[in-house]
């Protein structure tokens, strides 16, 4: 574990459905369902699915922000699943999220200022003015001015917003940030400039990323390695071209199709996935991806595949999770 900073092993997150007279647990949503990765010290692994997928749910749970239903979490070499309350507080500090909605996870209340000097006050560093002065320093690195100080969220836009929100998920020097979404909630041409700046502090602190989205074009930008994920489970993982250019799970293949080309006169060899995501509550059977799959065969609806390693046509290696992985190529021109 010396190169990894973060192991999760085998991580549930599953929330109880409440109901009936008496108010008792009638059901059980699926959020995630066992899900083992690890992210590299300075990397940046891409998590990305559609809406409901569990993808945010596996970044709360690995901050604990969620206590995981099963599975276990290693930050450093230590299991901080297993941490008590206040040996998981000084943990936190080096592990920090930056929210997809720039308009709701900044205090209305509070000034610009006390929003990033908040986590100097938790964890008692620093004087009044040398807090005051790391404040201004954070501003001016995400490109704002001393003159936010004073100002309140509703003042900025959206684009500065989230750069008011990543000064304060950078304060304390974190060695992880888990990046939810942080530019869908932007303009397109915002976006580019929060992906840059997100970058350089990359390189610039050593920082370590899982950056979540449902938007492929943005997780290839920023990403060394990509997890795909399906209603609560990881379907493909492997490196950022390999995924995008061999793409070898017919659910990765559907996403990379539906990816649009610069040029609407250009050829696709698009996949159209048929019905709807089922239910985290009710999951199929077998494969949970059998339903929708181009390529599904009896198998696949009484058998869980396994995620095991394949190698693609460039002999790149990717974990998927198919009875058919490699059987069914499908190539980006």
């Amino acid at each position: 574990m010396d190169g990894k900073l973060l192991q999760v092993k085998d991580l549930k997150m599953h929330f109880p459905i409440k109901g009936g007279v008496f108010y008792k647990q009638i059901n059980t949503v699926k959020a995630v369902d066992g899900v083992s990765f690890d992210v590299n010290r300075a990397e940046t692994l891409g998590l990305v699915g559609e809406s409901g997928c569990g993808k945010t749910t596996v970044g709360r749970a690995v901050l604990q922000l969620y206590k995981p239903s099963h599975g276990e979490v290693y930050f450093n070499n230590r299991n901080i699943s297993e941490m008590h309350k206040a040996e998981l507080r000084g943990t936190r500090r080096d592990m920090q999220i930056i929210f997809q909605d720039p308009f709701e996870s900044l205090n209305s209340r509070h000034t610009v200022g006390a929003i990033i000097e908040e986590p100097f006050i938790i964890h008692k560093i620093g004087t009044p003015d040398e807090r005051k002065k790391e404040v201004i320093r954070l501003l001016d690195r995400v490109g704002l001015t001393e003159n936010a100080l004073n100002r309140y969220p509703h003042e900025f836009s959206g684009g500065q917003r989230q750069r008011i929100g990543i000064a304060r998920a950078i304060a304390l020097n974190p060695k992880l940030i888990i990046c939810d979404e942080p530019v869908s909630a932007l303009d397109v041409s915002i976006q580019s400039q929060v992906l840059n700046l997100l970058i350089e502090l990359q390189q610039e602190m050593d920082l370590t990323y899982i950056f979540i989205s449902h938007d492929l074009t943005v997780v290839k930008h920023i990403s060394d390695r990509i997890a795909v994920m399906y209603l609560g489970k990881i379907v493909e993982f492997t490196n950022a071209d390999s995924i995008y250019q061999n793409p070898m799970h017919p659910y990765t293949q559907a996403l990379i199709s539906a990816i649009p080309r610069p040029d609407p006169l250009q050829k696709k060899n698009r996949i159209v996935l048929t019905g709807d995501v089922p239910s985290p509550v009710n999951p199929p059977s077998g494969c949970s991806f059998h339903t929708r799959c181009p390529y599904a065969e009896e198998i696949c609806k009484n058998e869980t595949p396994l995620l095991n390693s394949y190698t693609d046509a460039d002999n790149n290696t990717h974990q998927v999770s198919c009875h058919f992985a490699g059987k069914f190529q499908y190539f980006v021109d």
